[in-house]
């Protein structure tokens, strides 16, 4: 499967914004969603080949989220990558355990988030 599509579920605008520009640069078509509720919504409307999560949201979680969108056999076969503040050995190993297929800290480094996009794609 080649990823074209990604989703990207953030609460800050400005992290929205910055991966946004990098995914386009990319050749990435992408969309957003600022919470967990958005984030269903866009799922629904067209299915992406990723989906990068944030874990700090108001509302559901990231975890929360991940686990959610995972076990619904819908989307189960989306992979997630948890992008996130939280640089926890603990929090990897938790997003993991959601569902996750990969984990990147942020401030996010642009080659190691493409090359983690291209070992799913």
């Amino acid at each position: 499967m080649s990823i074209r599509n990604v989703l990207i579920v953030d609460d800050s605008k400005t992290e929205l914004l910055h991966l946004s520009e990098m995914l386009k640069k990319a050749g990435y078509a992408v969309s957003t969603a600022e919470n967990a509720e958005e984030a269903l919504r866009r799922l629904e409307q067209a299915k992406p080949d990723l989906i990068l999560m944030d874990v700090v949201m108001p509302g559901q979680n990231g975890f929360q989220l991940t686990r959610a969108i995972s076990r619904d056999p819908r989307y189960a076969d989306v992979p997630i990558i948890m992008c996130t503040s939280k640089n926890q050995e603990t929090d990897r190993v938790w997003g993991m355990r959601q569902g996750a297929r990969d984990y990147v800290t942020k401030p996010v480094d642009q080659a190691e988030l493409m090359g983690k996009i291209r070992a799913l794609g």
